[in-house]
């Protein structure tokens, strides 16, 4: 596994590699302990009608919508952008109106890859769930 290592303002342990979900995906490089903050996603800061135009036309969507502003990870290459989608995921989401932060929902080990759930997504259902997990709904 290829390791493109980058530093989280909580976890400097982080690193990009090969997902078995879909792609390259967000691992630990060390222990997370249950309810630590991971993290935050970063990008550009859009309006939300940006942000669905964007993501009409993308086949790889790495926008996370705020209140009032949404986040476009698309430029950077590391970080929170490439964190996959899982049914069974172990991190969640919380979002403020100027942040995206992930938080640890279990104690997480080195080398797992770090999966969220998209919740209501810009794939709006059309896009087949690769996660695996048991009890996965097929659709993200």
């Amino acid at each position: 596994m290829k390791r493109v290592v980058f530093h989280s303002p909580v976890h400097d342990a982080l690193f990009v590699g090969r997902s078995a979900i879909t792609g390259r995906g967000l691992f630990a490089g060390t222990f997370i302990r249950r309810r630590a903050k991971i993290g935050e996603f970063e990008g550009e800061v859009i309006s939300i009608a940006e942000a669905r135009r964007r993501a009409a036309r993308l086949r790889v969507v790495a926008i996370v919508e705020l209140d009032r502003r949404a986040l476009d990870a698309r430029g950077l290459r590391s970080g929170f952008r490439f964190i996959n989608h899982s049914c069974a995921p172990n991190t969640f989401l919380r979002r403020t109106a100027t942040r995206a932060e992930f938080y640890a929902l279990r104690d997480i080990r080195p080398g797992e890859e770090l999966t969220v759930d998209y919740g209501e997504s810009h794939h709006e259902g059309r896009l087949r769930c690769r996660c695996g997990a048991p009890g996965c709904r097929g659709w993200i």
